[in-house]
């Protein structure tokens, strides 16, 4: 694994590369995090330069989708479902748990929808963020419910420029 580190408007994020794409994208205080003990630092990788330049669009609201190749394979064949599930939460928008649950077909796993959106190892690329709970509650997020709020705000407070409605 390759790594760097980049600023951002909520923080310091840490870029994590596998040969295949992309394959972490983590907060300073990330829960999940374990570290980037034996990876090669490489802040030259074309793909962070790329995931840099994207990220930079996001954070000026100039873009609300992301087109980097990501490696998910650090996930079980569930989490990877889930994973790939919450690339389609638009921009600005929001989906409980339950109702992301209901749109991977399985309504009773409600949990193990939660406990797969909180190992997300792609944060933001892959916006667990818009996930939030029934009654509208902003709860766990694994980079910390303040930049889970922030990102939020700043969706709502973009989505205009893209002609997109925000729900919470």
């Amino acid at each position: 694994m390759q790594f760097t580190n980049i600023n951002s408007p909520v923080g310091s994020l840490t870029l994590v590369a596998s040969e295949i794409g992309l394959a972490g994208v983590y907060f300073e205080e990330h829960r999940h995090f374990k570290g980037i003990e034996g990876w090669l630092r490489a802040p030259d990788l074309p793909i962070f330069e790329q995931v840099s330049q994207q990220l930079i669009e996001f954070f000026a609201g100039e873009r609300i989708t992301f087109d980097v190749p990501l490696d998910l394979s650090g996930g079980t064949a569930f989490q990877q479902q889930v994973w790939r599930a919450l690339q389609e939460i638009p921009f600005g928008t929001t989906l409980s748990y339950g109702e992301l649950a209901q749109h991977l077909s399985n309504p009773q796993a409600v949990r193990a929808v939660g406990a797969a959106n909180g190992r997300n190892p792609i944060s933001i690329i892959i916006p667990c963020h818009r996930v939030i709970a029934a009654n509208g509650a902003l709860t766990g997020y694994a980079g910390g419910l303040k930049n889970k709020q922030h990102l939020l705000k700043f969706e709502a407070e973009k989505h205009q420029n893209f002609g997109l409605q925000f729900t919470q």
